[in-house]
């Protein structure tokens, strides 16, 4: 199979992706597979709630909505132009997946197949169902590719290279068990924003979707402010308020209730707008419902400071206030090239 056949494929599949949304699902005329998977697809997205109660249909469908814009021919040129694909000898890839957001591993279970290996999917508990169906979409329309994907529910035997995404508890296990094969190991990382009390109050909607997508659950939520001594959160509560609509599921509320009431046992001083609290920390990761700031002197300082903690933040979010950072708004919509930890994937499976 070429890769001009390849990206075809899944390309058909970006269109089928296209089809839902949680505004409305609209049939399209001419898409393979409609027959069997159209209606198949919108019960498995509100039956997800059931299986993981994270994610809900609103979640489910932004990230359908998000691969069916990425799997589109520009993208998909852009993205793998420059690679050399003539050498490449078709191994087998085992895949050990996260579940914290939904198809959180579809780039790499992309990225093997585009790369022509065999891939073995072991999925994470909290989301067993969404790729495994995805696949099955594309046996259908590409009969070729049903005995170069396979999903294992026991241990992982017989697979020449591995890419596993975990906990930092389990990137340790990870690197010991499979210390004799090729491995992209990753671990847990999170984002944070830079602000100087100058952003834009659509800048600061904008920052909510970054911390609230998700409910927080991604690496590349934001989870803790950086900001500039003296700095009033005043503009910044009163832009995040068009979310409070989140404190109404139940299972972010409980988190609101139990992280707000551990801060306070512990009399530590906090922000809160009702759900969400602000606190003083120098930890990059906060609880779900929480978010953490601390104070720079300079920027320059500050760029050395993320610098420095690099392995430990997934991106950056600013208004063009360090070097590389993403738009407000923008980090739950990375391209096919803004690769996980900044580990070069395609890279990685072209000299496996």
């Amino acid at each position: 199979m070429t890769l001009e056949n390849k990206k075809n494929i899944f390309i058909e599949l970006g269109t089928f992706l296209s089809q839902f949304s949680e505004a409305k699902n609209h049939q399209k005329e001419g898409v393979s597979g409609n027959a069997i998977f159209f209606d198949s697809f919108i019960d498995l997205i509100h039956l997800s709630q059931s299986h993981n109660g994270w994610y809900t249909p609103e979640q489910v469908y932004y990230a359908v909505a998000s691969w069916a814009q990425a799997l589109n021919k520009e993208n998909l040129d852009k993205w793998l132009d420059g690679y050399d694909f003539t050498a490449v000898k078709p191994k087998k890839i085992a895949l050990i997946l996260a579940g914290n957001i939904p198809l959180v591993g579809f780039h790499d279970f992309l990225s093997v197949l585009i790369t022509g290996h065999d891939v073995i999917v072991k999925t994470s508990s909290n989301d067993q169902h969404l790729l495994p169906f995805l696949a099955k979409y594309l046996i259908h329309i590409a009969p070729e590719l049903e005995n170069k994907i396979t999903f294992s529910e026991g241990k992982l035997e017989n697979f020449d290279a591995v890419i596993a995404t975990g906990s930092n508890n389990t990137a340790r296990y990870f690197e010991y068990y499979f210390k004799d094969k090729p491995s992209i190991i990753r671990k847990s990382r999170n984002s944070v924003a830079v602000l100087n009390g100058e952003e834009t109050k659509e800048q600061l909607i904008a920052l909510g979707e970054d911390i609230f997508r998700y409910f927080g659950l991604g690496c590349r939520n934001v989870s803790k402010l950086f900001v500039p001594k003296g700095y009033s959160f005043n503009a910044f509560f009163e832009a995040i308020f068009e979310y409070q609509d989140i404190i109404k599921y139940e299972k972010y509320a409980n988190n609101y209730d139990y992280n707000k009431a551990v801060f306070l046992m512990s009399n530590f001083k906090l922000l809160d707008n009702g759900f969400l609290t602000i606190k003083e920390d120098s930890s990059h990761a906060s609880p779900i419902s929480s978010v953490f700031y601390e104070y720079y002197e300079t920027l320059s300082d500050l760029e050395q400071k993320l610098e420095a903690e690099a392995e430990n933040i997934q991106c950056i979010v600013s208004n063009n206030l360090i070097k590389n950072s993403v738009a407000f708004g923008q980090t739950q919509q990375p391209k096919l090239w803004d690769y996980a930890d900044n580990t070069d994937t395609i890279s990685f499976l072209l000299i496996t």
